[in-house]
């Protein structure tokens, strides 16, 4: 587990994501961003944390006992994008093997889509999930709000290390009435979800980030090394000498990450890949300029 860390240093940290990615999103990613998703001024219908005054036959009853809190679904017409990012809090987020760790690259990601949103009049909201939907904020507008997103993004104890897409998807699925624009940001090392990535991005705008680190991909020789599982906590010794082993390690990579792009392309879904070595940029300008 992570720990928590004090408010001043938190302060800091989000202050200089902030900082970052705020002049990333101004300079960089805003008109791309722009284009590639637009509002559509429909009627539509979201949830959000019940209010006094609220009309109880409003009451979203799955995502009130989902959350042991009551929701409201929202009706309303806009011309702005509702914009949720779906990220990933399992163990594996934790590991970096040479510049960052896979969560900070994700927070920043995050942070950048954020910043442009609001600055496109969107709202942005996000799910934190593992094997499980571990926190769901409603999407809103402001400054202040995206200031949320990024504290929660930077010091949020997940219940589970595991990771299981299917339960965010369904949320997604089942919770966001309104079609919305959706950021599937995860290192996608996790059991099948086809299906349910199917019936998602039939009902919203899809787009899947995968952020993974130079190791996921290879492994150097370095002798017999202790493995461990950063989400099962499973041990196993491997002798990365041998040629054969390092082989089929790659080799198994690969075949895993053409099944995964099969799978985004059956289903519609928009997709791109980031490594934590390198930056992120301009994967994320190539993606908005192929929509």
């Amino acid at each position: 587990m992570v720990s928590k860390v004090d408010a001043s240093e938190l302060i800091k940290k989000v202050r200089k994501i902030e900082i970052k990615t705020r002049g990333l999103s101004q300079h960089v990613f805003a008109g791309e961003y722009h284009s590639a998703f637009k509002g559509r001024g429909v009627t539509f219908s979201e949830v959000r944390e019940y209010q006094y005054g609220d009309d109880i036959r409003n009451i979203d009853w799955n995502v009130t006992a989902r959350f042991n809190h009551p929701y409201v679904k929202v009706f309303e017409e806009e011309r702005e994008l509702t914009v949720l990012l779906l990220v990933d809090t399992s163990g594996s987020r934790n590991f970096g093997s040479v510049a960052q760790l896979r969560r900070n690259i994700i927070t920043e990601i995050s942070a950048v889509l954020s910043f442009s949103a609001i600055q496109n009049n969107d709202k942005i909201g996000l799910v934190l999930f593992s094997d499980r939907v571990e926190k769901f904020i409603p999407p809103k507008k402001g400054k202040k709000h995206i200031l949320h997103i990024i504290r929660e993004l930077i010091e949020f104890d997940p219940k589970s290390t595991k990771t299981d897409l299917n339960e965010a998807l369904i949320f997604l699925t089942n919770a966001i009435k309104k079609r919305c624009t959706a950021f599937l940001i995860s290192d996608f090392i996790c059991p099948d979800f086809n299906e349910p990535l199917k019936i998602a991005s039939r009902k919203h705008d899809l787009v899947a980030l995968q952020v993974f680190d130079q190791r996921d991909k290879e492994i150097p020789e370095m002798g017999l090394v202790k493995f461990q599982d950063s989400e099962s906590g499973q041990e196993q010794w491997v002798d990365t000498s041998l040629k054969s082993i390092r082989l089929n390690y790659s080799e198994n990579w690969n075949r895993k990450q053409k099944a995964l792009q099969n799978s985004f392309a059956r289903a519609g879904v928009d997709y791109t890949s980031v490594s934590t070595s390198e930056d992120y940029v301009k994967p994320l300008i190539t993606l908005f300029k192929k929509r």
